[in-house]
């Protein structure tokens, strides 16, 4: 599975700035509103220290990283859920994104225009709230109508109308309140009705704070964007503090001067690492490895899945003809110089289909079919 995610934001926010950092795809960029027209789809690779150093013991031909999606849409304006501006016209294509990053500008910048006439981070954020929360009343509107005209029918159709009935009404008041929908307390059954409506505020998400280039190297945020990080917890959102611009400088370095580059500053990894990062906590997901000879590669999986479930991303095959998984940790193996080392000192485990896979596993699966 891979990770995709949409990016939201005011125009001139620095969405494509970002955007084109992380996927180096040249999406036009401009200090004027609605430079970004058709939505920008670009897959990079999850930036991930454990993969190279697997790579380095083995030397494969081939290291395939994780991957994530980022596209890239219009910026959304006040009124967009009226019909204001082009960004609402957008959101669609960002509907079956698995999550949302909302870029807020935190930056001062006199030579590049906001549309609302001063920088104001928390204002924007509302504005960002707001209009994804008016095209999430809209749409669950649409669908509680779609279920009261329904015709008649059987007892089973029956209950679970009524399911989706109170999901949807518990989601609409929130929405109704400023809440967003993820933070509405659902049962499984009732999870899986709401995600049936792509929901814009339902989805995990990530705030993005685009701070000036000094306040990266800061051990906490601070200033708007400490009052951002606070507002990203009380909305169930992930934060992470970038600078597109710096972002974009990187893109152009090779790793050993973009990693001093970044030393110099304080920040320590790019922001395409922290993102990744945070995209995968909101989502709830895992890393897990499988390496050799041949090749080594990362490998992404939901929090808590099983080992057959596991084999089943490499290959619907490897689950259907599960026997076993023989894991070790990945610090464990490069510990040993290798997979005999791990035998020797006993630390590879044997571990059957319901194995919870943990983060940095790296594992070896037998099967037949």
């Amino acid at each position: 599975m891979s990770l995709s995610v949409g990016i939201v934001g005011l125009p001139n926010a620095g969405k494509s700035t970002l955007f084109n950092a992380l996927t180096r795809a040249g999406a036009l960029v401009g200090d004027y509103p609605f430079t970004t027209i058709d939505p920008n789809t670009g897959v990079v690779p999850v930036p991930d220290p454990r993969l190279q150093q697997l790579a380095a013991l083995f030397h494969p031909p081939r290291v395939i990283p994780a991957t994530v999606t980022f596209t890239d849409i219009a910026g959304l304006v006040r009124g967009a859920s009226r019909g204001e501006g082009l960004g609402n016209q957008f959101l669609g294509h960002i509907r079956t994104t698995d999550a949302v990053a909302i870029v807020v500008r935190a930056f001062s910048d006199p030579d590049i225009t906001h549309v609302e006439g001063s920088v104001d981070p928390l204002r924007d954020l509302g504005i960002l709230e707001l209009e994804l929360a008016l095209a999430d009343l809209a749409a669950v509107d649409r669908r509680l109508e779609r279920l009261e005209r329904a015709p008649s029918r059987s007892r089973v159709d029956t209950a679970a109308a009524a399911l989706a009935v109170g999901a949807l009404g518990r989601v609409r008041q929130a929405l109704d309140q400023g809440q967003p929908a993820r933070i509405v307390p659902l049962t499984p059954e009732e999870r899986a009705v709401v995600d049936e409506a792509q929901l814009l505020t339902a989805k995990p998400a990530v705030l993005v704070a685009n701070v000036d280039e000094g306040a990266l190297g800061a051990g906490q945020p601070d200033g708007s964007a400490a009052a951002l990080a606070h507002r990203a917890a009380e909305i169930g959102a992930q934060f992470v503090a970038v600078s597109a611009r710096i972002e974009a400088e990187l893109a152009d370095l090779e790793p050993a001067e973009a990693a001093e580059f970044l030393a110099s500053l304080g920040a320590g990894e790019s922001g395409l690492a922290r993102l990744s990062r945070a995209g995968y906590a909101a989502l709830r997901l895992l890393t897990f490895f499988t390496a050799g000879e041949k090749e080594v590669r990362a490998w992404t999986l939901p929090q808590g899945g099983s080992a057959v479930e596991a084999a089943g991303v490499i290959h619907t095959d490897f689950a259907r003809g599960f026997i076993r998984a023989e894991v070790c940790e990945w610090s464990q193996l490069l510990e040993a110089g290798g997979y005999a080392g791990v035998r020797e000192r006993g630390w590879r485990r044997l571990e059957g289909r319901d194995y919870p896979v943990r983060d940095g596993d790296v594992v070896h699966f037998l099967f037949n079919v």
